[in-house]
């Protein structure tokens, strides 16, 4: 009988193919994204010096669920954080997760914030 792969699992292995390829730098740092079933985490990390930049979550907007408004609302969060940190452009890394629903979401509303990938 075969055993089928969690998603998880299968997201992991995605995850790792993806980053052979991503690297984040001064210029242009890696905008990272973690999703669970009840929150979503974003951070701008720069894998040069191997240092969080600017990061942002559901919880610091007073939000305990994790659906399309409030990835809009961490995608607009982060875009803020990171101009103020004078970050314009980052290198998206979706960790994995296929380009729909939340993480689609977040990666537009960051974009209509003033960040560019």
């Amino acid at each position: 009988m075969i055993k089928k792969l969690s998603s998880n699992v299968v997201r992991q292995k995605r995850h790792l193919r993806i980053r052979k390829t991503i690297k984040g730098t001064a210029e242009r740092p890696r905008l990272s994204i973690y999703r669970s079933n009840t929150a979503l985490y974003v951070q701008i990390i720069d894998d040069v010096k191997q240092t969080t930049l600017v990061s942002a979550r559901t919880q610091e907007l007073g939000l305990n669920h994790s659906n399309i408004e409030s990835a809009k609302a961490v995608g607009k969060l982060i875009a803020e954080k990171a101009i103020a940190q004078g970050v314009t452009s980052v290198v998206f890394d979706r960790a994995g997760y296929l380009y729909h629903g939340r993480i689609k979401a977040l990666a537009e509303a960051a974009r209509e914030a003033g960040l560019q990938f």
